[in-house]
C-alpha cells in the first residue's frame, strides 16, 4: 500500500532536516551511533530496503528479528538497539498465525489479526524495554493506526479535516450488517459512502457504495466471493449492482467490524480520480506521490497509476491554494501519533483542488521504492528508508549534544 515520483519544486516543508521534531522513542536512549534491529519478515523487500539504508549510512548491519520468532514468544533485543517494527504482511505462515486463515488472499479474520498483532507489538515493546533498547513506534499508536474508527477520532479531535463518519471513535455507531449501513447512510445523508473493515489495510474489504433510492445500490470493491461464500481480495476492482449482492458482502464483512465514511468527490488528473500518499518522517512531510485511478480506489496494486506531482502543485496554486498548507495538514495528522517516527498519510484533494482532507494514516505507509525527498524537507536525495535512518542519526547527535558536558 509505489515508485518514484515526479520531481517537485517549490513551497516545500521548512528548512530543518528530517530529524527535526522527531518524537521520543520509547525506552532509554544512547549517545553512540545507533544499532538497528528490525522486526519483520526476513524475505520481505521492506526489510531489504531498510537494511540497505542502514548500510548506506555506514552503520552496523541491521539485525532482523523475524515475526515468526516474535509470534513464537522468542523475541530478544540487545542493550542500546533501536528497534523498527515493520509490517508482518506478505508471509503466509505469519498471516495464518495472526488471522487464522490458510489462504493469505482471504479477507476474513481482520479482527482476530488486530488482537494478535496488538499482543505481539506489546511483547516487542516489553522485551525491548527490558533489554534497554528503544522502539521507533509505540503500541498505543499502532493500536489506533490499525483501527480506522480510533484513528479517525484521534485526527478529528486534533482538528485535522477528515471525511464525516458516524462510526468514529469508541462510542461511534455499531455496524452489525447491511441494514445498519443503509440506516446510517440515510440518517447522515450520505448517498455515497466508503464502507471499510475497521482493521483492514491496502483496500482490503473496502466498498465504495452508492445509493439512489430504495433498491438502487451499487458498490465498487476488490472483494470477490466464491461459491461457498468465502471472501477473497482480488487485484481487480469489480462492481456489484444489486442491493442483494452488496448487502451480502457487507453482512459477511461486518463480524470483523466496519467503519463508514462520507465519500468525498476527489479532484482529478487527466480524467482520473487522484489522491496523494505523503510520508511524514520525524514530524516533517518528506516524500509525496500522486496516485490516480479510474476506480474509487487509487491503490497502486489495484491498477492505480502514479500521477504528476508538479501538475498537482500547479493546480493547487491556480485556484489560490497553498501546497505547503496541504503538507502541514499531513504533519498535523502525523503529530497525532507522537510515539511513531514515520507514517504515510493519505491526503484527499476535493474536486477543484481547493480543499484537502486526510483519509487515513498508515503505520507502514513508507513502501515507495526509489522515491526521493521533497526539496527543503532535508530528505533530498534520500528514499523513505534512508530518511528514517537519517532522522534517528540526527536525534542521536542532538541527544549526545544535550548530555555532553
Amino acid at each position: 500500500m509505489s515508485p518514484s515520483a515526479s520531481s517537485p519544486s517549490a513551497n516545500a516543508p521548512g528548512a530543518s532536516g528530517p530529524g527535526a521534531d522527531v518524537p521520543e522513542a520509547s525506552g532509554p536512549g544512547s549517545a553512540a551511533a545507533p544499532r538497528f534491529a528490525v522486526v519483520g519478515n526476513p524475505e520481505n523487500r521492506r526489510v531489504a530496503f531498510f537494511e540497505e539504508a542502514v548500510r548506506a549510512a555506514g552503520l552496523p548491519p541491521a539485525r532482523v528479528v523475524p515475526w515468526l520468532q516474535v509470534l513464537g514468544g522468542g523475541a530478544t533485543f540487545e542493550p542500546g538497539e533501536t528497534v523498527r517494527i515493520d509490517s508482518p504482511g506478505e508471509n503466509a505462515e505469519v498471516e495464518r498465525l495472526l488471522r487464522g486463515v490458510d489462504d493469505p488472499t482471504r479477507v476474513e479474520g481482520s479482527a482476530r489479526w488486530y488482537g494478535a498483532f496488538r499482543t505481539a507489538v506489546a511483547e516487542v515493546a516489553r522485551a525491548a524495554s527490558a533489554a534497554g533498547a528503544t522502539t521507533l513506534t509505540s503500541p498505543d499508536d499502532l493500536a489506533a493506526l490499525f483501527d480506522k474508527r480510533l484513528c479517525h477520532a484521534r485526527l478529528e479531535a486534533a482538528g485535522v479535516a477528515v471525511p464525516a463518519s458516524p462510526t468514529s471513535g469508541p462510542h461511534g455507531a455499531q455496524v452489525r450488517g447491511w441494514s445498519d449501513v443503509r440506516a446510517l447512510m440515510r440518517e447522515h445523508r450520505m448517498p455515497r459512502a466508503f464502507v471499510k473493515l475497521a482493521h483492514g489495510s491496502s483496500a482490503s474489504g473496502v466498498l465504495a457504495v452508492e445509493t439512489a433510492g430504495p433498491g438502487r445500490v451499487r458498490a465498487s470493491t476488490s472483494v470477490e466471493r466464491d461459491g461457498e461464500g468465502r471472501l477473497f481480495n482480488s487485484l481487480r476492482v469489480r462492481r456489484y449492482t444489486t442491493e442483494q449482492e452488496v448487502g451480502a458482502l457487507v453482512d459477511a464483512l461486518a463480524p470483523d467490524g466496519l467503519h463508514i465514511e462520507r465519500w468525498l468527490p476527489k479532484a482529478s488528473q487527466l480524467g482520473r480520480a487522484a489522491d496523494l500518499r505523503i510520508v511524514v518522517v520525524g514530524g516533517r512531510a518528506t516524500h509525496a506521490v500522486v496516485r490516480t485511478s479510474l476506480s474509487p480506489m487509487t491503490n497502486l496494486h489495484l491498477g492505480g497509476a502514479r500521477g504528476d506531482l508538479d501538475e498537482v502543485r500547479a493546480a493547487v496554486s491556480a485556484v489560490g491554494g497553498c501546497w505547503r498548507e496541504a503538507l502541514a495538514m499531513c504533519e498535523r495528522a502525523a503529530a497525532c501519533f507522537p510515539g511513531t517516527l514515520c507514517v504515510g498519510v493519505d491526503l484527499l484533494p476535493a474536486a477543484g483542488w481547493r480543499r484537502f482532507a486526510v483519509g487515513e494514516v498508515n503505520a507502514f505507509g513508507d513502501l515507495l521504492p526509489g522515491l526521493t525527498g521533497l526539496p527543503g524537507s532535508g530528505a533530498e536525495g534520500l528514499d523513505t528508508y534512508a530518511a528514517q535512518v537519517a532522522a534517528v542519526l540526527d536525534r542521536t547527535r542532538n541527544d549526545h549534544a544535550v548530555t555532553s558536558p
